[in-house]
C-alpha cells in the first residue's frame, strides 16, 4: 500500500526514506505476457492495519464466541432415547465407580471421606454443560488428591493451628478455578501444547509410583510411617515396619488380590467368548463396587457390636455425614492466600495436564476434537462453584474415563446420572460407609492408580522415536521417586522445552542437489530384455526432477550422485524455521559452503597485500595467486521457505548482512537470490522489505532483455489439456511454450494446448519468488542465461570464457 501525502511528509519530516526499496514499479514482462490469454498479476503487501484487522471484534464473532461457551447447545435438540439409554448405563456405571474411589481419594487429601463424594458430585453436575468431550469425567484423581494433600501438610506446619485442612483445601480449588477458568475465557488454552507427552507419562508414572507405594502401610496396617516421604524413604521405611503388620493386611492384600483376580479372569473371557463382550467388561468394571460391598459386609459382621470406630478390630473409615453439611462460602483471607501462593503453579499445572491429556486421548480414540479452552472453561468452573459444596481441586480421571467410554456412554449428560448416583450415596449409604475397612480403600487406590505407569512396551516406541526424550521420561520418574512429584513435573516441562529450543538453535539447513526421477511399475523395472533402459513396448518412461540433500542424511540411497541446476547456483533448505534463534547457524554453514565451492569472480581482487584482510591473507608472501582456479563463480542462491512459517527482525537482517557479504564475494557481479514456497505474507513482506523478491530500477536497467519465468494458473475456469492431433487438425499453436520450462521441458510442453484465461501465481512485481523449488531454479538458470547471451553479443571476454567454460558439475 502507498503511503499518502500526509504520511509521506511526517516520514520525511523525521528523515524516514520511504523510497529506500529503489523498486521498480513497471511489472516485468515475461516471455508469456504477450499472450492476450495471460492476466497481469501485481501482488499487493499486507498493511499493518491489514494485521489488527484480524482482531476486529464483530457482531458474528461475539455470538460465535457466547455459542461456543456453552458447546451443548449444538447436541442437546439431537437427543434421543437411544442416546440416553447409553447415558444411563455409562452413568450409572462410573457412579458405583467413584463412590468408594472418591472417599479413598479424599483421605489421600487429607480430608475427611465425604469430601471426596462432594467433589465427584460436583464435577459431573457440571462438566456437561462446558464439555467438548462426551468421555471425561470430573472429580477426585488420586494425583491432585495426593498434592492437595501434601499442600495441606505443609501450610499447616509453616502456620500451626491456624487453618482447617479443609479451609485450604477450597480455598486451592477457587483459586486455581478461577485461572484456569480465565485461560478458557481468554482462548488462550493452546499454552497446554508447551507440556509434551514425555513430561506427561513421565508425570504419570511417577505420580503412580509415588502414590501406590505410599499406601504399602495402610495396606498392611503398619502405623509409624510417614507416607508423604520420598518413595524411596517410604519403601525402606515399610520394609523396617513389616514386623508391625496387623490384621489390616488380610483385609487390604485379599481386596487387592480379589480385584486383579477379577479383572484378569474377565479379560480371558473376554477373548474365550467374545459374543459375551459386554457382559464381562461390566463385571469388570463393577469389580471396585462388588469388593467394597464385600468387604462392608464383613467388616459389618466383625465389627457390628462397635459404636467408636478407633474400637474396631481393624482400622475402618468411621463416620461419614449424612448430606451437604460442610456447604457453604470458602474462607479467603490473605494469610490464606499467602500461604498456598507457592503451590498454586503445580496445582494449575497438574489440573491442566491430567485434564487435557486424557480428553485428547479419549477424543482421538472416539473420533472427535476437543476444544482445549473450552475443556479449561470447564474445569475452571467446576473448581470455582464446587468449594461452595464443599469440593477441594478436581480434574479428568483416566480410570473412569475409560469405564465411561467402554461402558458406551453417547454424550456429557452421561454426568447427570452419575451425579444422581452419588447424591443417593450421599444421603442413603453414608451408615454403610461407617464400617469400610481403609486397608480396602488403600487397595482400590493401589490398584487404581496401577494403570498410570507407563509400560515398558510404550517407553520402547518412545526410545526408537525420540531416545533424549526417554532420558528425560527416566529423569522426571527418578526425581519423583527420590524427592516429591512436583520436582517431576517441573524437571519434565522444563527439560521437554529445553529439548525443543536446543533442537531449534541448533537446526542443520540442507544444501540440495538435482536428480531424475524415473516413474514405472515393477513389471517394468523387473523386465529383463536385454535393455536396461527399456520400459517396455507402449510404455512411456516418465521423468520429472527432484531435489534433495546432498550429503544423503535424509536416508536417501547413498549411490546416487547429485547434480547441480547449473554452475554457481546453490540451493539451500530451512529445517526448523527461520528466527532469531537459529540464523547464525544457518548463515554460518550458508556462507562457508558457499565460498568453498565457489570461487571469487576476481581471484586477483587486492592490488596489495596490505589490503587483504586478516581473515583472507592469501599466499604466503612471495607467492602468486592462483589464477587457474576452476571452481565455478556465485551466481545465484535459492532458499527453500517450505519449512519457514515466520521471520524476525533477527533473522531478516542476518539474510541482509551475508547478502552483502557475498555481494562483496562476487563482486563486480551481484548475486540473484530467490526464494521457494513463502506461503506467508508477513514474510514475503518482510523479505521485501530488505530488498529481496523484487528487482531495483538499476538492475532492471542493466538486463534490458531480462525475461523472468514465472508460474502460471488458470483463472476462472480450469485449464484443460489439448491433444496434440487437434493441434495439428487446427493449424495453430498456442501453447505457452517458455513459461516456466527450460532444457527437456520445453518439446514435453511444446505439444500441449492451453486454453482460458492465465495468471501469474505470484505477483509479476515480485520475480524472485516461487511457487516451489524447480520453479525457482528455472527462473535461475534463465536469468543467468540471458545474462550471458547478452555478455557474449556485446560483454567482456571474461563473461564469454564463463559462458563456455561453465558446465553442470556433480555434487555430494
Amino acid at each position: 500500500m502507498a503511503p499518502s501525502k500526509t504520511g509521506r511528509v511526517l516520514a520525511k519530516a523525521v528523515g524516514i526514506d520511504l523510497d529506500y526499496r529503489n523498486e521498480a514499479h513497471e511489472p516485468v514482462a515475461s516471455a508469456g505476457a504477450s499472450i492476450s490469454s495471460v492476466e497481469t498479476y501485481v501482488e499487493h503487501e499486507p498493511s499493518t492495519l491489514d494485521w489488527f484487522a484480524q482482531f476486529k471484534p464483530s457482531g458474528s464473532a461475539f455470538k460465535h464466541y457466547v455459542r461456543s461457551l456453552f458447546p451443548f447447545y449444538n447436541w442437546i435438540f439431537h437427543y434421543n432415547f437411544t442416546w440416553l439409554a447409553g447415558d444411563i448405563i455409562a452413568g450409572v456405571t462410573v457412579g458405583f465407580v467413584v463412590i468408594p474411589q472418591g472417599m479413598a481419594y479424599a483421605l489421600l487429601a487429607k480430608l475427611p471421606p465425604e469430601y471426596g463424594l462432594y467433589t465427584s458430585f460436583v464435577g459431573f453436575l457440571l462438566y456437561w454443560a462446558f464439555a467438548t468431550s462426551k468421555d471425561i469425567t470430573i472429580g477426585t484423581v488420586a494425583v491432585m488428591s495426593t498434592i492437595v494433600g501434601n499442600i495441606v501438610i505443609k501450610v499447616q506446619e509453616e502456620h500451626p493451628g491456624q487453618f482447617a485442612a479443609e479451609e485450604i483445601a477450597r480455598a486451592l480449588a477457587v483459586i486455581a478455578g478461577s485461572v484456569l477458568l480465565a485461560i478458557g475465557l481468554t482462548r488462550t488454552g493452546w499454552i497446554v501444547e508447551f507440556i509434551s507427552l514425555t513430561a506427561i507419562t513421565s508425570f504419570m508414572t511417577g505420580a503412580a509410583l509415588s502414590i501406590g507405594v505410599g499406601q504399602v502401610p495402610a495396606l498392611m496396617g503398619i502405623t509409624g510411617v510417614n507416607n508423604r516421604e520420598a518413595t524411596y524413604k517410604v519403601i525402606i521405611n515399610t520394609l523396617k515396619g513389616l514386623p508391625r503388620t496387623s490384621l489390616d493386611a488380610a483385609m487390604g492384600l485379599s481386596a487387592l488380590t480379589m480385584l486383579y483376580s477379577i479383572r484378569i479372569f474377565c479379560s480371558v473371557m473376554t477373548k474365550k467368548q467374545p459374543t459375551k463382550k459386554k457382559m464381562w467388561f461390566f463385571l469388570s468394571t463393577l469389580r471396585m463396587a462388588f469388593v467394597i460391598l464385600l468387604y462392608i459386609l464383613i467388616s459389618y459382621l466383625a465389627n457390628r457390636n462397635v459404636k467408636d470406630a478407633k474400637k474396631a478390630k481393624f482400622k475402618i473409615l468411621g463416620k461419614v455425614p449424612r448430606g451437604f453439611k460442610h456447604a457453604g462460602v470458602p474462607t479467603m483471607n490473605t494469610e490464606l492466600l499467602a500461604a498456598i501462593a507457592p503451590d498454586l503453579p503445580v496445582t494449575i499445572i497438574v489440573l491442566i495436564l491430567e485434564h487435557i491429556a486424557i480428553s485428547k486421548s479419549f477424543g482421538r480414540i472416539n473420533n472427535y476434537t476437543i476444544n482445549p479452552s473450552q475443556e479449561l472453561v470447564a474445569v475452571g468452573f467446576t473448581n470455582v462453584i464446587g468449594p461452595f459444596l464443599g469440593a477441594y481441586p478436581a480434574t479428568g480421571s483416566f480410570s473412569r474415563t475409560a469405564i465411561k467410554s467402554k461402558a458406551g456412554v453417547r454424550t456429557p449428560l452421561a454426568g447427570i446420572f452419575t451425579a444422581i448416583i452419588v447424591l443417593l450415596a450421599l444421603y442413603a449409604l453414608t451408615s454403610v460407609f461407617f464400617y469400610i475397612p481403609s486397608a480396602s480403600l488403600a487397595a482400590i487406590i493401589i490398584h487404581a492408580v496401577g494403570d498410570l505407569i507407563t509400560a515398558p512396551n510404550v517407553v520402547y516406541q518412545f526410545w526408537e522415536t525420540s531416545p533424549l526424550e526417554v532420558v528425560i521420561f527416566f529423569a522426571g520418574v527418578l526425581l519423583t521417586v527420590f524427592t516429591n512429584i512436583e520436582n517431576g513435573i517441573y524437571l519434565t516441562i522444563c527439560s521437554s522445552l529445553a529439548l525443543m529450543l536446543w533442537r531449534h538453535l541448533k537446526s542443520h539447513g540442507a544444501f540440495l542437489g538435482r536428480v531424475n526421477i524415473y516413474r514405472a511399475t515393477s513389471d517394468s523395472i523387473n523386465r529383463k530384455d536385454g535393455n536396461k533402459d527399456s520400459f517396455g513396448p507402449g510404455e512411456e518412461k516418465v521423468v520429472r526432477e527432484a531435489y534433495l540433500p546432498v550429503t544423503h542424511k535424509d536416508g536417501s540411497n547413498p549411490q546416487i550422485e547429485f547434480e547441480t541446476p547449473y554452475p554457481g547456483i546453490f540451493i539451500y533448505r530451512f529445517s526448523e524455521g527461520f528466527t532469531y534463534l537459529n540464523v547464525q547457524h544457518y548463515m554460518d554453514a550458508l556462507v562457508t559452503h558457499v565460498q568453498a565451492v565457489a570461487r571469487p569472480t576476481k581471484l586477483d581482487r587486492y592490488a596489495r597485500i596490505g589490503d587483504r584482510p586478516w581473515n583472507d591473507p592469501g599466499p604466503r608472501r612471495g607467492q602468486q595467486v592462483n589464477l587457474d582456479d576452476d571452481r565455478p563463480i556465485l551466481r545465484a542462491i535459492i532458499l527453500d521457505f517450505g519449512s519457514v512459517n515466520h521471520v524476525d527482525v533477527t533473522s531478516i537482517q542476518g539474510l541482509i548482512d551475508v547478502r552483502n557479504q557475498l555481494d562483496r564475494y562476487a563482486a563486480p557481479e551481484f548475486v540473484e537470490w530467490h526464494f521457494a514456497s513463502v506461503t506467508n505474507r508477513w514474510t514475503k513482506r518482510a523479505l521485501t522489505a530488505a530488498g529481496f523478491g523484487y528487482i531495483t530500477n538499476d538492475r532492471l536497467r542493466a538486463r534490458q532483455h531480462w525475461r523472468p519465468v514465472y508460474s502460471f494458473a488458470a483463472v476462472g475456469e480450469p485449464v484443460e489439456p489439448k491433444k496434440q492431433v487437434q493441434d495439428e487438425e487446427k493449424g495453430a499453436d498456442n501453447s505457452i511454450d517458455r513459461i516456466g520450462v527450460y532444457g527437456e521441458r520445453q518439446a514435453q510442453h511444446k505439444s500441449a494446448g492451453i486454453s482460458g484465461k492465465m495468471s501469474t501465481i505470484h505477483g509479476q512485481n515480485r520475480p524472485f519468488f516461487h511457487v516451489d523449488v524447480p520453479a525457482a531454479v528455472e527462473s535461475a538458470v534463465a536469468g543467468i542465461e540471458t545474462k550471458l547471451a547478452e555478455g557474449s553479443s556485446g560483454g567482456s571476454s571474461h563473461e564469454q570464457e564463463q559462458s563456455t567454460s561453465e558446465l553442470p558439475v556433480k555434487t555430494g
